[in-house]
């Protein structure tokens, strides 16, 4: 099995975030537009589905992948949403549990793997564990936008800007001030979720609710309008980067040439 994940670029970070931003609000037109009980188990049999596709490839198909993390960010911002509007658990104990959960998942790989890099997801357990740290980290970072946005009453144009500037820490400080390049991946990746959510949220809900009113469908259209081009120039760049060195195009009408020529 090759690496199933792709490598870590801008566009690899532009894709997550629009990704994030549209589970956050692709999961509001659902469960506000259907029943939610519908909403939440049709969006659990998608994301089983583009998961056991991920699951059934042996190299990184970039179509696959963010498939995949595209619902993932969908059914865990309903996970997520559902503990705290049908359960009533507040933002910040969900947080916590969501915090502690991804914890015992990294400690679990790491005690196992001897490895959290990404660029070593290359066996049956190593995908399992980076997907459940997936899961864990959407769902952690929709209860942390929540959090903010709304029990502590930042807004989410302001959550978005305090997420923002948190989300460029850890590159700054892979760079400069030494730190890991595992441990600075999954900060980050962690801190796309209430970045992109707060973002999204801010263009759709209502003018109460601090936001432009764009409406949840629009935004989200416009959002995947965005990921389907970001998908098709990360497969462009996928296949010309596995192009094997050294191997050069036949020109037309090569075949034609006789050995006696």
């Amino acid at each position: 099995m090759r690496n199933t994940v792709p490598a870590v670029t801008a566009l690899f970070w532009v894709t997550k975030l629009l990704t994030t931003a549209m589970g956050e609000t692709a999961s509001d037109f659902l469960v506000k537009t259907i029943d939610p009980v519908v909403a939440v188990g049709g969006a659990f049999i998608l994301f089983a589905i583009a998961l056991g596709l991920q699951f059934a490839v042996r190299r990184y198909i970039p179509w696959v992948y963010w498939s995949a993390v595209l619902m993932v960010a969908v059914f865990g911002t309903m996970v997520a949403d559902v503990l705290h509007v049908e359960l009533g658990v507040p933002y910040l104990v969900s947080t916590v549990v969501f915090a502690v959960v991804l914890a015992v998942v990294f400690v679990l790989w790491y005690a196992t793997q001897r490895t959290l890099s990404v660029h070593k997801i290359d066996t049956p357990a190593r995908q399992v564990f980076y997907w459940c740290a997936v899961l864990a980290t959407f769902a952690l970072g929709t209860a942390v936008g929540d959090l903010t946005a709304t029990t502590l009453g930042l807004g989410y144009f302001a959550s978005a800007l305090l997420f923002g500037i948190l989300f460029a820490v850890p590159g700054v400080a892979y760079r400069w001030w030494g730190l890991g390049a595992t441990a600075a991946f999954w900060t980050a990746y962690v801190l796309t979720r209430p970045f992109g959510a707060s973002l999204s949220d801010g263009f759709a809900v209502s003018h109460a609710r601090g936001g432009l009113a764009l409406g949840t469908a629009p935004v989200s259209l416009v959002l995947l309008a965005a990921i389907v081009v970001c998908v098709a120039v990360l497969s462009v760049h996928h296949r010309r980067d596995a192009r094997p060195l050294g191997v050069m195009p036949i020109p037309s009408g090569a075949g034609d040439v006789r050995a006696d020529s």
